[in-house]
Formats: C-alpha cells, structure tokens, sequence
C-alpha cells in the first residue's frame, strides 16, 4: 500500500501499520464496488475503514454480534483548548495487571480449579474490550460449555468483594497506581480553566473504586468534586436490578466519550476541535477518534502494536509534553 491521503483520516502511510483489505469482514463494502476505493485496517482488526472519494466509514465489529459504522469526521486542535477528555485505565491510573486477576479468577471458578492461571498468550484478549469481551475469549479457549452469563456471575462476587476491600483501605494495596505525572498534569489543566472528563469502558462499581483510590493517593480530594463529568460504562446488568448501556458501546464505539463531552460537559459537537482526547490504548483511540475529538495518543499502552498511531495528532511520552501541546506558550 502506497502512502495515502485519506477523507476524514488524513495521510496514512503503508509503514504506520494500516493493512489494506478486499472488502469489510461483514461483506458489506467491496474494493471497487458501489465507490469503495479502499478498505483499511490497524493491525488489530478492531476498525475496519471503508475509504470514498469524499468520505470514509469506520465499521467496528462486535463479538457479541451487535456491530456498527461511523462516519470519519476531520479533526483538529484549535486553541484556546476549552476540555481535555482522559481514558482512566492505564492513561490515568495503572490497573491493568489487577483486572486481568479478576478475570483470571472467574475462569478459574468457571472451571472449578482454584490454581488455574492465564497464558501470556492471553494477555492482549482480556484487557482493553469491555468485560463481556474478555469471558467471551476465556470461555471459548478453556471452557466452551459456560456461558457469558455464567462468568459475568462469578465475575461481579469477585470484583465486589476486591473492590469493596479498596474502598474500605483493605485489599491489594498496588492494585490501582496513578500514572506517573498525572498529579501535576491535572492541577495544571485546572489552574488554566480546562475542564476535564474522565471516561471508562469499565463499569460503575469496577472505575469509582479506581478512582477513590488513586485519589487517596495523589490527595486530591473526592473525584466527584475535582472532575467536571466522570462517564462509565454503567451500571452491571444482574437479575433484579437495572442496567445501563455499556457493555454493547465500549470503545472503539464512540458513545462514551461522545456522552461526557456533549452530555456531561454541554460542549456541542461543532465545537469538537476545542477538546482533545487522551488515550493510551488502540481501542480508546479509535473511540475519540470516531467522537470526532483529536487524540493524544500516551506510550506505554498498545498503540504502537493495535497499529493506531496514524489517528493520533501527536504521540507522548509524559504528561509534560501533553502539557506543552494543550498550552504551547
């Protein structure tokens, strides 16, 4: 694939890891078909992109089976910087390692032995999708006969009960460490009148913990107060109580960031290029991306490997030099 300049995604060059494609995984649009000039791809296959001479679309698969297009907005950073939009895994706090315990445990339960423990092969499959995600793969690899619903009961006691222990100042005391930088980086985003959102695919009871700690930590108070719009994926979806969406819209779907800013933060979306998205992984990228938000893409997540890094407007290593794009002088 030679470099291309591309409606909506700007250049692309074949080195940046986007992989070209006969047609979408859905059937739907075909190279040179109906006017698809090309499809395209990172190289983790979570977007698939439809090019036109005018536009482009992104599709974004679903193994749960409830996939959708988006259409490709041009972004760009216009000054001054009114909201900067920050993913909370990884980006703001580091957590990974924890949440891949969980999911560890409820495989373990699902298969009745206690010392069962996750391949490194597994890894890249149970972080960054939502939670349903995650059991999907498990269940197919160790334990086909279990359901979704199966795991999701056995997940929820095990981060109830962990999460409850965090909140109460018990529990793994490493379990959530704040990104180191994230401190100052937000003191700064408050001094200068840049409001801030938070946004997570995680759920309520699995992101407020998350946040209460690292909080505690970095003495900043109560993340309600500190924050102007906190969006999770909601709430979970257990017999007899209600549930709200999440689980079916995680990132790369737009929704959640579309709903801080426009819902929590009451930015309407000509305005997008006065707020900026910060995101470490491919997936959240995508997310802000198809938002319609420009994005900072932060090292240290799997940017690089998901291919991403064409759909982030700069790539850093700290929350210092994030610092100096959102506020150049």
């Amino acid at each position: 694939m030679t470099d291309l300049l591309l409606p909506g995604l700007g250049a692309v060059r074949h080195s940046d890891g986007f992989q070209p494609l006969e047609a979408c995984s859905d059937g739907r649009f075909r190279v040179g078909r109906d006017g698809v000039r090309h499809v395209l791809t990172p190289a983790d296959r979570r977007v698939e992109f439809v090019v036109f001479d005018d536009r482009t679309l992104a599709f974004v698969n679903s193994s749960l089976g409830y996939p959708a297009y988006y259409p490709v907005h041009p972004v760009a950073i216009e000054r001054p910087v009114r909201a900067v939009l920050m993913d909370l895994d990884g980006t703001t706090v580091h957590s990974e390692p924890f949440w891949i315990w969980m999911i560890e445990k409820t495989t373990a339960s699902l298969l009745g032995d206690p010392a069962f423990t996750l391949d490194e092969s597994d890894l890249p499959f149970v972080s960054g999708f939502s939670v349903s995600e995650h059991l999907q793969y498990c269940i197919r690899k160790y334990c086909p006969s279990r359901t979704v619903e199966d795991a999701r009961r056995f997940y929820f006691e095990h981060t109830h009960r962990e999460m409850q222990a965090i909140l109460e100042g018990k529990g793994r005391a490493d379990a959530f460490v704040p990104a180191h930088g994230v401190k100052a980086f937000l003191l700064a985003l408050k001094a200068a009148g840049i409001r801030i959102g938070v946004v997570t695919s995680g759920l309520y009871e699995k992101a407020w913990p998350e946040l209460v700690a690292a909080f505690r930590t970095m003495g900043l108070g109560d993340p309600r107060e500190f924050y102007d719009a906190i969006v999770t994926a909601g709430f979970p979806m257990r017999a007899g109580e209600p549930g709200t969406l999440g689980e079916l819209s995680p990132k790369p779907h737009p929704w959640l960031y579309a709903e801080v800013c426009r819902v929590g933060l009451g930015i309407p979306f000509e305005d997008r290029h006065h707020v900026i998205g910060i995101e470490d992984s491919g997936a959240g990228v995508c997310a802000v991306r198809l938002a319609g938000f420009a994005t900072i893409g932060m090292a240290g997540g799997n940017i690089l490997e998901s291919g991403t890094r064409p759909l982030c407007q700069h790539y850093c290593g700290t929350f210092e030099e994030v610092l100096r794009i959102i506020r150049p002088e």
